[in-house]
């Protein structure tokens, strides 16, 4: 079936269109998949957001665009421009959910629109997103390489921490998914990044707002879970890039170091849990890089883009014809 694209929130040169998937518990629910297409290339990247996050890193989907890479982001259900008044925001009882809409998406981007090559790029939840799909549809030929941006493969806490409270987070979600427990998101990460506070970007504040939105114990406990496959090794069978900044930082209240660490996520977990992800995984410590590791400032954003660059001409390289 064919999907109809329509002009983007972002306006030109970006369309969207929905994505309809199964109703859930909650009702009707959809993606919505973003694309700037480069005519003539074969080769695209298709763009995963994090938690309490959707698309709008338009430099990004510059860069891809200056290296023949056709872009596409997809807003996950239940996120961003996909999300609805009837949804709780984010939600789901498995990560696995997520297959559906990646999958079209995949369907649109090599069948629909003739692409042979194929990255997928998430950040944070959903580079965990991205590596449990590829470790899913391993040896199929769907995707060509994984680019993974701070990816949220461990919770950022001590092993015994883990270990100690999964099982109780397991008994929530099952008798209640939707408690809200409490978050320990700081909105200083978000101040850290908006332009209408201490950052240099503009994004729908309530698309990404700085408080967060409601951690649910059903949505948690999946994740979990989804860390726990990582543990045992995924599997994946193409070449993945992983990069993570050299620095974290914990704090509730602002400090200057929060625009060059990882101000979510602790950065050396992500980097250890990187062999577990496949055979073939090159890792990458951004200095000064933040957690959307795009995001962050003009010295470790350069060095994210000239790695990726590497790396994609390894990877990537323009077909000779």
């Amino acid at each position: 079936m064919a999907i109809e694209f329509r002009e983007d929130i972002l306006g030109a040169p970006y369309e969207a269109a929905e994505l309809p998937l199964r109703p859930d518990e909650e009702g009707e629910v959809t993606a919505t998949l973003v694309r700037r297409l480069v005519p003539g290339s074969d080769r695209a990247v298709l763009y995963i957001h994090g938690y309490n996050d959707y698309w709008f890193q338009t430099h990004l989907a510059d860069h891809y665009v200056a290296a023949g890479f056709s872009f596409y982001a997809i807003d996950l259900r239940k996120y961003g421009r996909s999300l609805r008044a009837h949804h709780s925001p984010n939600f789901v009882r498995d990560l696995v959910a997520y297959d559906e809409e990646l999958d079209e998406a995949v369907r649109i981007i090599r069948e629909q629109d003739g692409h042979r090559r194929l990255l997928v790029n998430g950040h944070s939840t959903g580079g965990l997103i991205a590596a449990l799909w590829a470790g899913r549809r391993a040896g199929r030929g769907l995707v060509d390489g994984l680019f993974l941006n701070s990816p949220f493969l461990t919770m950022p806490a001590s092993p015994a921490v883990r270990t100690l409270g999964a099982p109780a987070l397991e008994a929530i979600a099952r008798v209640s998914p939707t408690r809200v427990l409490p978050s320990a998101l700081n909105p200083h990460y978000v101040h850290s990044l908006h332009r209408d506070f201490r950052g240099e970007w503009d994004f729908d504040l309530k698309l990404k707002p700085a408080e967060g939105v409601p951690l649910f114990a059903g949505w948690l406990a999946a994740v979990q879970r989804g860390q726990r496959e990582v543990r045992r090794g995924l599997g994946i069978d193409v070449p993945v890039l992983l990069m993570a900044s050299t620095a974290s930082i914990a704090t509730t209240r602002w400090h200057a170091a929060l625009h060059h660490a990882d101000a979510v996520l602790r950065a050396d977990d992500i980097s250890a849990a990187g062999p577990h992800l496949g055979r073939h995984v090159t890792i990458v410590r951004i200095k000064g890089g933040m957690h959307d590791l795009v995001l962050s400032g003009e010295t470790a954003r350069t060095q994210v883009f000239a790695e990726l660059d590497r790396w994609l001409g390894a990877y990537f390289p323009l077909a000779v014809h």
